[in-house]
């Protein structure tokens, strides 16, 4: 029988970072929802003309539907998945995976089938919660951690599902897509509007000053949407280091707190989790310093009354 506190720690609730990640969700949405117009009328233009019957807030709507399918572990598994270049976990990462995934989920009181686990080949240590239902571990995680930092690793990511961490995160991401196509494409038309300079209008002075005022104005027009999406990843990665924190603090009521620590020990002997200098390595880092963090840990085990109830 699961006890009342391990039933507490397993129930996913809204906290404090999962509301205050919702600001660069704020900060996307008109704009996505401006790109998703704008881009209306051309694909509008080509569905009517295969007889089919198109409005612009079509998209918006439909884009807003998919983003909400994110959260659908069917979906997760199928799409989300693969777009994020995760796979399923072989036969020896089983092995070493499933054993400690189900101590952390029964500490948790939780179904361990609950979740999904998916890895991602990379060589560091590293692992993220995204979705409602995806735990992605590195390769190098689950080939090269001891059982009991794994377990460390594991309990953060299923923390940050417990808080809701991951919701408006994800969401975020996806709202980030259209604006970031926008750009990209505003980028491809000032390459071809320069090139096509060079080439028919190396004769004339005239020419030439009017295809560099236009690849110019594609440059600027092509900056403005991902000035947004950068300043979105800035706020979410300033609001972000709650979130981690909030989950190292689960890990520690769940009582993996000297695991996780150990693993964020290996991580800074490997050379990362270093504290960021400087107001451009804070905004860029997604997460607290590793010795940050470590000590918080270590002092919440020396003073139990202060977890997370």
């Amino acid at each position: 029988m699961v006890s009342t506190a391990s039933t507490l720690r397993s129930k996913r609730r809204i906290e404090g970072s999962a509301l205050s990640a919702l600001a660069p969700v704020v900060v996307l949405a008109p704009f996505c929802f401006l790109t998703l117009v704008a881009a209306s009328y051309p694909l509008g233009a080509l569905v009517t003309t295969a007889g089919i019957d198109s409005r612009w807030w079509w998209y918006p709507v439909g884009w807003l539907v998919l983003g909400c399918a994110l959260f659908v572990r069917p979906f997760q598994v199928a799409i989300l998945s693969p777009a994020l270049s995760a796979r399923r976990p072989s036969v020896r990462e089983l092995h070493r995976l499933m054993p400690t995934w189900h101590k952390v989920t029964g500490a948790a009181g939780i179904d361990a089938d609950r979740f999904v686990l998916r890895v991602l080949d990379a060589d560091d240590i590293n692992a993220f919660a995204t979705g409602g239902h995806l735990v992605i571990v590195t390769s190098y995680a689950a080939r090269e951690l001891p059982e009991s930092e794994l377990s460390g690793v594991l309990a953060h990511e299923l923390s940050h599902h417990l808080g809701l961490h991951t919701v408006a995160l994800t969401f975020g991401h996806w709202l980030s897509l259209p604006i970031v196509a926008l750009a990209r494409l505003g980028f491809r038309l000032q390459t071809v509007a320069a090139a096509a300079t060079s080439s028919f209008a190396a004769h004339s002075a005239a020419l030439t000053a009017l295809g560099r005022v236009i690849a110019g104005l594609l440059t600027v027009v092509s900056w403005m949407p991902l000035s947004v999406v950068y300043a979105s990843d800035a706020i979410g990665n300033l609001v972000g280091h709650r979130s981690e924190f909030e989950a190292d603090r689960r890990v520690v009521q769940l009582g993996f707190g000297p695991q996780l620590a150990a693993a964020l020990r290996r991580v800074i002997a490997d050379g990362g989790g270093s504290r960021a200098i400087g107001w451009r390595q804070r905004l860029s880092a997604s997460h607290p310093a590793a010795r940050t963090r470590i000590a918080r840990i270590e002092a919440m085990e020396r003073h139990p009354t202060g977890r997370v109830q």
